[in-house]
C-alpha cells in the first residue's frame, strides 16, 4: 500500500469489517428452525428421542441422541462466540480475553481453540471447519426425518466409538452372541 493511505482507500476491509463480516456469514449459515431443521438448534432431544427411545434392540437411537447432546454443546459454543464477536467488534460489549483469541485465530484461517475445546478433533482452516460442521448437521437432522440410513458417515460423528460400539451391540443380540466375542476387522 502506498504510503499515506489506508485500507478504506484502497478498498480493503479493516480487521474489523472482516471479523463482523466472518461473524455475520457464519451465524447466516448455521441452521436454524426451518423446514429441514425443524427441531431447530441446539437439537431438541427430548422430541428426538419420543421419534428414537432407547431400545435394547437398536442402539443406534441412544448413538443418535448422544451425538445429538455433544453437537448441542458446540452449536451452543459457536453461535455464543459468534455473536459475541460481532458485538465486541462493534464495541457494544467488551472484547474479552477469549473473544481476542477467537479474533486473531478468524484473522490468520483458523479455528479457534475455544471451538476446538467443545468440539470433535479436526485439523481444518476454519472455513473448511465451519463448512463441514453444517454437513455434520445436516446429516443428523436427514437421520432424524428419514431413520437411519443405509450408510453411515463414519468420520462425521462427534465420537465414533458409540457407534461403532452400537454397531456391535445391535449384532450381538440380534444373533444372540456375546460381545466380547466380536471385534472390527478393517481392511
Amino acid at each position: 500500500m502506498p504510503k499515506g493511505s489506508s485500507a478504506k482507500e484502497e478498498g480493503a476491509q479493516t480487521p474489523e469489517q472482516l471479523l463482523e463480516q466472518l461473524s455475520q456469514n457464519m451465524q447466516a449459515n448455521m441452521p436454524a428452525h426451518s423446514d429441514f431443521f425443524r427441531f431447530g438448534l441446539p437439537f431438541k432431544v427430548d422430541e428426538v428421542q419420543e421419534l428414537y427411545p432407547t431400545d435394547y434392540n437398536e442402539s443406534m437411537n441412544t448413538v443418535l441422541t448422544q451425538e445429538l447432546l455433544r453437537f448441542n454443546r458446540v452449536v451452543v459454543v459457536l453461535r455464543n462466540t459468534l455473536q459475541q464477536l460481532e458485538l465486541a467488534v462493534k464495541g457494544l460489549i467488551v472484547m474479552s480475553n477469549d473473544l481476542e483469541q477467537v479474533a486473531n485465530a478468524f484473522l490468520i484461517g483458523q479455528v479457534p481453540a475455544l471451538w476446538l475445546k467443545a468440539s470433535y478433533p479436526s485439523l481444518k482452516p476454519l472455513a473448511s471447519y465451519f463448512e463441514d460442521f453444517v454437513k455434520r448437521l445436516s446429516f443428523l437432522q436427514k437421520w432424524i426425518d428419514e431413520g437411519p440410513p443405509p450408510v453411515f458417515w463414519l468420520s462425521g460423528f462427534y465420537f465414533t466409538q458409540s457407534f461403532l460400539t452400537g454397531i456391535l451391540q445391535n449384532y450381538a443380540r440380534k444373533h444372540k452372541v456375546a460381545i466380547d466375542t466380536l471385534r472390527w476387522d478393517f481392511m
